[in-house]
């Protein structure tokens, strides 16, 4: 048989690496989901809680947790040159990374407690999101650490543990959930709160089965276990440059999704719990184009390190190309099945009516949505994070708090409550995606900007 044309045999080298992904990143959203759907059937309030809860815990951990991602790329690129021997020092300094990162997200959710005092949020979602959050942070530097080992995988190109790792922890979250919030088998029942309990175990279950993933003959000739290596400034900073923008990248995005969270929380426990399904189901649906994007990483790093800079272009354009065509799916699924999706969440009138509608914005919304993750993630994969953190800063913050605010709390004009915040959301994404999508355009076709950040 005749080989495959290029194009046909580098898309399903990008799936064989992404559709691993598509299932882990499916099966850790689709935790949130179980979560936001056992604790609303114990009620609304607690659903409330545990949303506000992770609107609060997902920027942390999205934060700590980019600035460890800066081993994705830089493995990815020594993996391509053949450099494998330098591979081992870049874990050993990423976990000391991971665990400082840890215990700094630890010590923020374990403080939270003024942030909703200073945002008036409903006092009885307050009093099961604080101690939700508490219960999370316990996982924290064990999660960190997690995704430096995952990210030495994805980043050799083996995704597959990811994937099988998330459906094992999913597996195992359902039955904890039902035990700890409705207080079965004797334990105490613990409502919104026992959800927060389950992730912290299912956080350490995480890192104990990464660890004997990592530690197999696979991974010896990268010799990250062949000795111990104090923290090294002169190491940690190459990895801090890339890392920060693509946490800051992070938290911009999911900093203003969740600050939404909160500033609807004046409107009520109805009107949370409705964003929140509606959030739940967007999130789902986004989690394809998000693992493109870090396939993307994946891919478009070992080429650049392969010297192969021509190429990584065709994979930028077969990832995106990929994206759009998943995300008018997705768009079109929701609209047709919007209000069978919400009945699964809640069986409360209000709150399904209030979702469904909800769900008519994320029809028109999930493109950009996709879009801008697909961008920002092939971007990472060339090292290029300080521009897109920028783009970022200014599309979510610049564009999309004040919008959401004007048309929410009516300052120009009629209030328009939940559905203003969602208008603004909409524009802050798109112009996110188009001015990420201009600069994967631009970087891709830059040979000597791409060979300059490799040497980084």
């Amino acid at each position: 048989m005749s080989n495959p044309p290029p194009l046909f045999a580098e898309s399903r080298r990008l799936l064989v690496i992404a559709l691993p992904l598509m299932g882990a990143q499916l099966a850790q959203m689709s935790m949130g989901v179980v979560d936001a759907v056992m604790a609303g059937n114990y009620g609304y309030v607690d659903l409330a809680g545990v949303a506000l809860g992770g609107s609060l815990f997902w920027p942390v951990m999205m934060l700590m947790m980019g600035v460890v991602q800066a081993v994705t790329p830089t493995v990815s690129q020594l993996n391509g040159a053949g450099r494998h021997a330098e591979i081992g020092e870049v874990i050993r300094q990423g976990l000391w990374m991971a665990v400082a990162g840890g215990l700094v997200g630890s010590l923020l959710l374990n403080n939270i407690g003024p942030v909703y005092e200073w945002m008036d949020v409903d006092p009885a979602a307050a009093a099961i999101s604080i101690p939700y959050l508490r219960m999370c942070s316990i996982g924290l530097p064990a999660l960190m650490c997690f995704f430096c080992l995952r990210f030495l995988s994805d980043g050799m190109g083996w995704t597959r543990p990811a994937l099988y790792i998330s459906v094992a922890c999913l597996c195992l979250k359902i039955p904890l959930n039902y035990v700890l919030i409705y207080g079965k088998f004797g334990f105490p029942e613990m409502g919104g709160v026992g959800a927060g309990l389950a992730q912290a175990i299912i956080m350490w279950t995480q890192f104990s089965l990464i660890l004997f993933v990592v530690t197999r003959q696979r991974f010896a000739h990268t010799g990250w276990t062949s000795r111990f290596s104090r923290p090294q400034w002169s190491r940690i900073k190459p990895l801090v440059v890339i890392g920060i923008p693509i946490g800051a990248t992070i938290f911009a995005e999911m900093g203003l999704f969740s600050l939404t969270t909160i500033l609807l929380g004046r409107f009520g426990a109805e009107v949370v719990a409705s964003h929140n399904i509606a959030m739940n189901i967007n999130g789902v649906l986004f989690m394809p184009a998000l693992a493109l994007g870090m396939a993307g990483t994946i891919r478009i790093g070992f080429r650049v390190g392969a010297q192969e800079i021509p190429e990584a272009r065709q994979t930028a354009a077969i990832a995106m190309a990929t994206t759009t065509i998943i995300a008018i799916a997705g768009a079109a699924l929701i609209f047709f099945f919007r209000d069978l999706m919400v009945s699964a969440y809640t069986s409360d009138l209000s709150v399904s009516s209030l979702s469904a509608t909800l769900l008519l914005f994320v029809v028109f919304f999930l493109l950009f949505d996709a879009a801008q993750a697909t961008a920002v993630g092939t971007l990472r994969g060339y090292k290029d994070t300080r521009v897109p953190m920028f783009i970022a800063l200014f599309s979510y913050w610049g564009v999309g708090l004040p919008l959401e605010c004007t048309f929410g709390f009516g300052w120009l004009g009629e209030p328009m409550g939940v559905y203003g915040f969602w208008l603004g959301l909409a524009f802050g994404v798109g112009t996110a995606a188009i001015l990420l999508s201009i600069r994967l355009w631009r970087v891709s076709a830059n040979h000597q900007y791409i060979r300059a950040m490799a040497q980084h």
